[in-house]
């Protein structure tokens, strides 16, 4: 059910690439409302007609300035929250930049924020997790509020890419930038495999997997799937992998249609991260392991032997 506000997506890019983050964000977007606006900052013109695509917006305003050259919270924010003074709702991806942008929106508009929307009862009616996914809160936003909000991107799919929306270049409102924040630099590994945040396979590793050295044979098996490797926050803080891959409450929360958990036992704050998971598997030797209550196929067996076996097959 819709009705007739007006939607602002805040739309999300990456090295010229519009993440799919912002196509699910636009689904949520959608059953909100049929007027649904994008907003692309940018200094790039290609993001924004490659934007004009998802299906379910009406038009995309950008403005394109150097300011935007590298995106930057802090200065987006009061453009945005400027513009979002035309719109009812204004929607941003739950992603670590929409978790840094929104408070800032919020603020400026002196707008209580909701996040982490999970679900859509009605135009002002919303789900969202809290207790790390272990309770479900549902949230009414009284009428006549602006609604400032993030997006579980877990809990939506991408919408479709066969629109011809409007472009509309906007001029840069008249609000003063901050300049106590400056780019310096960005450090961050180019991956071969699929992203782990949108990969339809996922295969992580947890404590039992031992070592950096051991995690080869789950890079191994990832290779073969064309799947992304994760790890339990275990893993992490043991030194096995770079905190980027962690799975869970505190690192990221996907919704593979496969995950493939190794050596995990599965902390509560692990499973909050995969429960959006299409079909859980879980491998691990022990029988009483927690993750086993959540896996839609438990299989007791020692990941070095069942792994080898699995890739022999494979071949």
């Amino acid at each position: 059910m819709t009705d007739n506000s007006k939607v602002l997506v805040v739309g999300e890019y990456f090295r010229g690439q519009v993440i799919s983050a912002t196509s699910k964000t636009i689904n949520c977007a959608s059953q909100i409302s049929s007027d649904v606006d994008l907003l692309i900052l940018a200094n790039d013109p290609e993001i924004a007609n490659q934007s004009r695509l998802f299906d379910g917006i009406s038009k995309v305003l950008t403005i394109q300035d150097t300011i935007f050259e590298n995106p930057l919270a802090s200065i987006m924010a009061p453009i945005i929250a400027d513009i979002a003074k035309d719109y009812d709702c204004v929607l941003v991806p739950s992603t670590t930049f929409g978790k840094d942008l929104t408070p800032r929106i919020s603020a400026l508009l002196d707008v209580s924020q909701l996040t982490d929307i999970m679900e859509v009862l009605n135009p002002r009616t919303f789900k969202r997790p809290i207790y790390a996914g272990n309770a479900i809160e549902t949230l009414e936003i009284s009428e006549g509020q602006k609604i400032i909000a993030t997006v579980r991107p877990a809990s939506f799919k991408d919408v479709g890419n066969s629109n011809d929306a409007a472009l509309s270049s906007i001029d840069l409102p008249n609000v003063e930038i901050p300049s106590h924040t400056r780019y310096k630099g960005l450090e961050s590994e180019i991956q071969e495999r699929p992203d782990l945040q949108v990969a339809s396979v996922v295969i992580s590793g947890g404590r039992g997997v031992g070592s950096s050295e051991n995690f080869d044979i789950l890079y191994q098996l990832a290779d073969k799937l064309g799947a992304s490797v994760g790890a339990s926050r275990a893993a992490v803080d043991a030194g096995y992998v770079p905190n980027d891959m962690q799975v869970g409450q505190t690192g990221k929360i996907i919704a593979p249609d496969l995950y493939m958990a190794f050596g995990i036992s599965g902390a509560i704050q692990h499973i909050a991260g995969i429960k959006d998971a299409g079909t859980i598997v879980a491998v691990n030797k022990d029988p009483d392991a927690p993750i086993f209550e959540v896996a839609d196929i438990g299989i007791v067996a020692d990941l070095f032997e069942f792994i080898p076996d699995l890739l022999s097959k494979l071949d």
